[in-house]
């Protein structure tokens, strides 16, 4: 599958604006699925190249994290990651085996569940960015099931249609009562446990434009190195306002095309 180098450098240049995002308030996929979708490619190609493109910016992000990264209670990294597998994979496979045809109806609905709980997460429910403070050394069991709950429902999800994933579960290790700053880095590691599902159920598919994934990826890692330097630069709380009201346009569009 070749493509003019027009529109691979075109790709390139969003993945750099889509990374610098990813890196500093998430909701890089609201940017690059439109960009895919209008530059041609069908829903589900779009959503397996964006994820594909997208997987370097988010181990980088995890890499960084790392070190932050825990669980709660009884209820420990290693469980919460063994679930992220799980659950991205049941839900790579159900996009995997759906037809188009179904996709392109559920695609609209997708965009507005992950738009409003992007809303919710960043504006609604406006939690620090930064903070700091020991992670609550006696959580519930209550919490600890609900986080593991919680995190299973992400995990298919995320599988399925990634974005909005990381405010959901910043949102999650939140109410748990993790502080932000380690939910933030909990979150990063999540994430990109979840999207390795995808990367290699998407490898075997047919259905990926490695021209493009290959562009967005070399843009996406540029654009990490920009984020960084953007990040304490920029009112986080604009960039969310913005990614909320792509996200809303981008659900009329979907809605009505």
């Amino acid at each position: 599958m070749s493509e003019p180098w027009g529109l691979l450098l075109l790709v390139m240049v969003m993945g750099v604006y889509t990374g610098a995002q990813n890196f500093m308030a998430g909701g890089g996929t609201f940017i690059i699925f439109p960009v895919l979708l209008l530059l041609g490619l069908d829903p589900v190609t779009a959503t397996m190249t964006s994820a594909m493109g997208l997987f370097p910016n988010q181990i980088s992000s995890a890499h960084v994290s790392r070190p932050l990264a825990v669980g709660l209670g009884k209820v420990s990294l290693k469980v919460l990651v063994m679930v992220s597998l799980a659950g991205g994979c049941m839900g790579s496979l159900l996009l995997v085996i759906t037809p188009s045809s179904i996709f392109l109806r559920l695609v609209p609905w997708l965009v507005l569940f992950a738009t409003a709980l992007f809303a919710w997460g960043s504006l609604v429910n406006d939690t620090p960015l930064v903070g700091s403070g020991a992670v609550d050394t006696g959580p519930s069991r209550f919490a600890q099931y609900r986080l593991l709950f919680a995190q299973c429902l992400i995990a298919i999800y995320g599988g399925y249609f990634a974005a909005g994933i990381g405010f959901l579960m910043l949102a999650a290790l939140s109410m748990s009562g993790q502080p932000p700053r380690t939910a933030i880095a909990t979150k990063n590691v999540l994430v990109v446990v979840i999207t390795s599902m995808s990367f290699l159920i998407f490898t075997f598919s047919a259905r990926v434009n490695w021209p493009v994934a290959i562009a967005l990826a070399v843009g996406a890692l540029g654009g990490s190195f920009l984020g960084a330097w953007l990040l304490k630069r920029i009112p986080n709380r604009w960039l969310k306002i913005y990614v909320v009201s792509l996200g809303s346009l981008l659900t009329v569009w979907l809605f009505l095309r």
